[in-house]
């Protein structure tokens, strides 16, 4: 060995200054760029705990939109179910009922003022907030009970038959 060779140990090579050098330099900077995604994306894969954060996301707003959409089918079709109980209920029925539901409310007036006047503070407070529900689901309690004014009427009709 001569003593160059000895001198030069550990230390990196001169770089050439020819044309194929900054050929070089650019492949050696795209493999460390891809170097580095493929450590990201390694590291991303490892990262459990950020990968079950995502997949519970995507659950939770696949979750949302069939809710949503189940509750906007489900609000078309009792609009429809009320629509076609209407429509098949005699006219002379829809008066009578329109008379039966005033009467109800007077009567359920009256009874709710007698009720208020009796009543303690906290029995009152539980009535105000059973009333808000009601009030907040309006057109399936209609539904409802527009089905068992049916069902009773088919029901009474079959029994006249007999």
């Amino acid at each position: 060995m001569n003593d160059d060779a000895r001198t030069n140990i550990g230390t990196p090579a001169p770089t050439p200054a020819g044309p194929g050098s900054a050929e070089l330099r650019d492949q050696v900077e795209r493999t460390r760029d891809e170097l580095g995604q493929t450590v990201e994306a390694l590291a991303a894969k490892a990262d459990i705990k950020t990968q079950a954060k995502e997949k519970t996301a995507a659950v939770k707003d696949q979750a949302a939109e069939k809710a949503a959409l189940l509750s906007e089918q489900i609000r078309e079709k009792a609009g429809q179910a009320a629509q076609v109980v209407k429509d098949k209920t005699p006219d002379p029925l829809l008066e009578k009922t329109a008379q039966a539901a005033a009467q109800v409310r007077e009567s359920a007036a009256k009874a709710g003022q007698y009720a208020t006047d009796k009543a303690p503070d906290p029995l009152l407070e539980r009535a105000g907030q059973a009333a808000t529900a009601a009030r907040a689901n309006r057109t399936p309690l209609l539904v409802v009970a527009a089905a068992v004014a049916v069902f009773l009427l088919v029901r009474r009709s079959r029994g006249h038959r007999r």
